[in-house]
């Protein structure tokens, strides 16, 4: 694929998006996010194989599907209430169906099983994209629609955590573990959207920061299994070496970036007398500090049994940039004492 298609394909996203947040118009909302869908399509299937070939399909059917059910709602709302305008008042029964389609658009348990398998079809670059991107339209919109009292989002979300987790277990392909993670990650989005708005938005720009920084770790090393993560030492030994703080902010350990929305996101919880919600979330996500653990001990405690027998590759020059892999790396480990600013930045 040449870059000037890339170019477009890419102006096209970016277009979609911005078409959804600027939008007023549930009419004008759809089509904003068709063109996201379509503009990923050929991203996906950008290699003349069968892999990246079926998981475009999965993801143009599951896209569609999700766009139908969005659709139709839309249309329900708009002939019970007589308006289209997102900030209009939706009725119950539709603002449930969109709830669904927009949980289907980023991939929430139960309708969760189309994004491991088109993770797997796509290089880490297009999957960066997918698992990060893809996500600020709908989640847009489900700001929108969501109103204080509806519990929808919440068991969705719980058990997002759950299936991210549980399902990543067993897992040794690093793009599914990575579509695994973002499933559960949304969960933690879902679980909160509902009390506090300026949190889920933190949540999702912390889940953005962490798994870019994972995607761009592994895009270098050239990694797509867990086997593959013993020869990293030799081609990048300093990215090696931070990549357990990564994994572990990832799963949302202090003191590293990925503690505080989990912190934030428990205390919230508590104050709106749901400690058990809180309690089973925190449990759950233990099963995804499970795959990460695994993830930093394949990278930093294993050697490859091949020795080298000549110049080491990390002695060779790197093609790929490395500054936003620096930069998503610092953020992901140090952001945890800016906790104040960036709550009160995202409350603002």
């Amino acid at each position: 694929m040449g870059p000037y298609l890339i170019t477009i394909l890419l102006m096209s996203l970016g277009l979609g998006t911005t078409i959804v947040l600027s939008s007023h118009h549930w009419m004008l909302a759809w089509m904003g996010l068709e063109i996201n869908a379509l503009a990923m399509i050929p991203l996906i299937a950008q290699k003349s194989h069968p892999r990246p070939v079926e998981a475009a399909t999965k993801y143009f059917l599951t896209q569609a599907a999700a766009a139908m059910v969005i659709l139709f709602a839309a249309i329900m709302n708009s002939w019970t209430t007589g308006e289209w305008s997102t900030d209009f008042t939706i009725q119950p029964l539709p603002m449930t169906i969109l709830s669904l389609g927009l949980a289907m658009k980023i991939g929430l348990a139960p309708m969760h099983f189309w994004m491991p398998e088109v993770m797997q079809g796509m290089n880490l670059t297009t999957g960066l994209i997918l698992a990060t991107w893809q996500k600020l339209a709908p989640f847009a919109l489900l700001i929108q629609i969501v109103p204080n009292d509806s519990k929808i989002l919440m068991p969705l979300g719980l058990l997002s955590i759950l299936a991210g987790g549980w399902a990543g277990l067993n897992q040794t392909q690093l793009r599914k573990i990575l579509a695994y993670s973002s499933i559960a990650h949304m969960g933690w989005v879902s679980i909160i959207i509902t009390f506090s708005q300026p949190l889920a938005t933190l949540t999702l720009l912390m889940y953005f920061i962490t798994t870019a920084s994972a995607f761009l770790l592994f895009n270098m090393m050239k990694a797509t299994n867990i086997g593959s993560l013993a020869t990293c030492w030799s081609k990048a030994p300093i990215a090696t070496a931070l990549s357990p703080m990564l994994m572990l902010s990832l799963g949302g350990l202090p003191p590293f970036s990925g503690f505080m929305p989990k912190l934030l996101i428990i205390d919230e919880l508590t104050k709106q007398q749901l400690g058990v919600l809180a309690t089973l979330a925190v449990l759950f996500t233990l099963f995804t500090m499970y795959f990460y653990l695994r993830i930093a001990y394949s990278l930093s405690l294993t050697l490859s049994p091949n020795n080298l027998s000549g110049t080491t590759p990390w002695r060779f020059t790197n093609k790929l940039p490395t500054l936003p892999l620096a930069i998503a790396a610092t953020l992901s480990i140090t952001l945890l004492p800016l906790s104040p600013t960036l709550i009160a930045l995202t409350s603002s």
